[in-house]
């Protein structure tokens, strides 16, 4: 799942809302890198699909499938089912078998974040409640959940790779799976089972269990205790959710999802379309998605650079609304830029 350094080049998808003021942020802070990195723009997003009936242009899939690396940045997805339109990042994690969510929780200065924090949680990207299998029984609306066991062994790989890596670089590596497996037993149990059997070909991998309502609360009292936790689609979706509150919030938090042959980076936060087009939205979250992509093709210095930068803006005061400060987007990249 690791890009050569040989790929350099980046697509930028925007997306909508905020989108459109974060990405063109973090790219920036990759331009001035001095890696000779290259960048192609790309539409997508619930605007693009009012304008042309296309949310997700064939087009802008073949520019991602042969950059191999994108950053995304949101999609104003309508809250009811509007016909033909389907969410962009849905779509290419479908497209290209992203099939790894990696999302980090580390520890930011100020005080809007809790100390201590050096998780990450690895979330199953293709099935689950995901999996898009929704109908009508007469009044009823059922949702089908599918486990399978290649996806499941795919993703306990992934994370037991990361543990193996964060463990050799002395950083918190035990593995917890996390599932319901007392309540779904087959699809949980599954999960469960799948992961044991992976997990017993890396010895030196400290493994446990929890149950996501249980993970839910450590999370709350006891976050420093984990490593990396491992999980199902929708479990994974709502625990880095709460992990991101720890740090101040969904606008500092990045992910990457990951497939064989590509690799989409973005923050998790959405398109903020009660801010959008003001220059206040928060670009932390998609400069450290950077940063992952940094690390995606065997640039870790640079990513450190990156996030030390980021670092470095936070002490000096520049903090956007979300984190309780005035700084705007442009005060904060230009922070971050400075800070190189």
């Amino acid at each position: 799942m690791t890009a050569t350094t040989a790929e350099r080049t980046i697509c930028l998808v925007p997306g909508d809302g905020v989108g459109q003021e974060v990405i063109p942020a973090a790219a920036e802070v990759l331009a001035a890198l001095g890696l000779e990195l290259r960048f192609v723009e790309a539409s997508a997003g619930f605007a693009h699909f009012e304008q042309t009936g296309e949310a997700m242009p064939e087009t802008t899939l073949a520019d991602v499938a042969a950059a191999g690396l994108a950053l995304f940045g949101a999609t104003s997805s309508p809250s009811r089912k509007v016909a033909g339109y389907r969410s962009p990042i849905l779509v290419m994690r479908r497209t290209f078998q992203l099939y790894a969510n990696l999302r980090p929780t580390q520890s930011l200065p100020g005080a809007f974040s809790r100390p201590g924090l050096d998780f990450l949680i690895v979330r199953e990207n293709t099935e689950g409640l995901y999996a898009g299998r929704e109908r009508m029984e007469g009044e009823a609306a059922i949702a089908e959940r599918v486990i399978t066991p290649q996806a499941t062994e795919r993703i306990a790989r992934a994370a037991l790779e990361q543990a193996r890596r964060r463990a050799a670089a002395g950083r918190p590596a035990a593995l917890t799976i996390v599932h319901k497996a007392n309540v779904l037993s087959l699809t949980d149990g599954l999960f469960r089972d799948g992961c044991r059997r992976v997990a017993a070909e890396y010895s030196e991998v400290e493994v446990n269990e929890c149950l996501v309502d249980t993970a839910a609360m450590r999370l709350v009292r006891d976050p420093q205790d984990f490593g990396v936790l491992v999980t199902t689609n929708l479990f994974g979706d709502i625990l880095s959710d709460e992990a991101a509150a720890l740090i101040g919030g969904l606008g500092v938090a990045p992910s990457a999802n990951l497939g064989e042959r590509v690799a989409v980076f973005e923050p998790v936060h959405g398109s903020a379309p009660d801010i959008a087009g003001q220059g206040v939205a928060n670009p932390i979250g998609a400069v450290l998605s950077a940063a992952l992509l940094l690390e995606h093709i065997e640039q870790p210095a640079a990513a450190e650079r990156v996030r030390q930068a980021v670092h470095a803006a936070l002490q000096a005061g520049y903090r956007p609304a979300d984190l309780g400060g005035r700084a705007t987007t442009r005060d904060v990249t230009r922070a971050i830029l400075e800070n190189l």
